[in-house]
């Protein structure tokens, strides 16, 4: 059972920061056992940012990257804010990174207390991040904005008017979990009388893209980098490409305007064979192929970051290069239970003279 209070931990092959007084300040990222919390601790400590890494798993592989690693409560328990003020006390943090959707609502209803202990945070309005995480909703906004999208049933009663095949998936979540897809109407009817938290939609032919997108607080959108999802394993692309389109980037701006979103976002679509872009869904976080648009030149990190701690500072329009790719591996992290370092039997030996 993971407790109510935040759980401070040096970081496995990093000294611990000690006392923060005079230092400078730390970014606290939370969901650090995700991808996309490993790839913004990652480019954090890459620019000489001092990181304190979050999760609830006390094994999360992004903390041994961080100068701090603590364990907090799930982002739905009532005394995770709570948990956060503590860390950010103890350890100096003046800015607050959270990568994990599902944390929305609580850091929103703490925002002002999280800035009573000096952490500023940038946060969508709870409006869009509702639009963004309810697949029902969303639907519907983005019908309303005349943006392309796949037609959908949020009952069994509306399957009839969506054309098959069909790709049914609960009305809230992530990545590849519990979904389905279904090539026969009845079986789709089936399905959404049995649990009311599914929907179904068409599914869409075509190349499926990822578009990483940071939009600032004045609704102006700042860069949308496309990438093909050219292989995915358990909903997270692990090869891609970069590529220039404006057509992708017109209607992944029309979906961000549609919600109302603010801040850094991942916007899943198709494009048919005949250029069509249709948008499935937006996550209103940092993806977890966000390296590939780092790679490609677009650093979402830095510029959220500065918006966070300015935020009447005008972003930067970020540009990328198109043609980059990316091929991903496992990498692991190592921890003894006495807290001395665990030699990487991987890591490169140095032979000295």
């Amino acid at each position: 059972m993971t407790s109510a209070l935040p759980q401070p931990r040096p970081a496995t092959g990093l000294p611990p920061t000690g006392d923060p007084a005079g230092r400078v300040a730390a970014v606290l990222v939370t969901g650090a056992g995700g991808p996309a919390g490993v790839a913004v601790i990652r480019r954090l400590v890459a620019l000489g940012h001092r990181v304190v890494a979050a999760d609830a798993d006390p094994a999360a592989a992004g903390g041994a990257l961080a100068d701090v690693a603590v364990t907090v409560p799930r982002g739905d328990h009532p005394r995770f804010v709570d948990a956060l003020v503590g860390v950010a006390t103890t350890w100096g943090a003046d800015a607050l990174v959270g990568t994990v959707a599902e944390e929305l609502p609580r850091l929103t209803a703490g925002a002002d207390r999280l800035a009573a202990a000096g952490v500023a945070t940038w946060l969508p309005a709870p409006a869009a991040a509702d639009l963004c995480c309810d697949k029902a909703a969303f639907a519907a906004r983005m019908v309303a904005a005349g943006v392309p999208h796949p037609a959908t049933a949020a009952c069994a009663e509306e399957v009839a008017a969506v054309p098959g095949p069909w790709i049914v998936k609960p009305q809230a979540g992530r990545g590849s979990r519990g979904v389905r897809l279904l090539d026969h109407r009845a079986d789709v009817a089936t399905a959404l009388r049995e649990d009311a938290d599914l929907i179904a939609q068409t599914r869409i032919p075509g190349r499926e893209f990822t578009a990483d997108a940071l939009v600032g607080r004045d609704g102006r959108l700042r860069t949308a980098v496309p990438r093909w999802r050219e292989e995915i394993k358990a909903g997270i692309s692990v090869k891609g490409r970069t590529f220039e389109s404006p057509a992708v980037v017109h209607v992944v701006a029309g979906a961000l305007a549609a919600v109302g979103l603010t801040g850094p976002a991942n916007v899943q679509g198709f494009v048919a064979d005949d250029g069509e872009v249709t948008v499935v869904e937006i996550n209103p976080r940092f993806s977890g192929g966000l390296p590939l648009t780092l790679a490609a030149g677009a650093d979402l990190v830095s510029a959220y970051l500065a918006g966070v701690r300015e935020p009447d500072a005008p972003l930067p329009d970020l540009s990328f290069r198109p043609g980059v790719s990316m091929s991903r591996y496992f990498a692991e992290t190592y921890a003894s239970e006495d807290g001395s370092p665990v030699v990487d039997p991987c890591a490169p030996v140095v032979v000295t003279a």
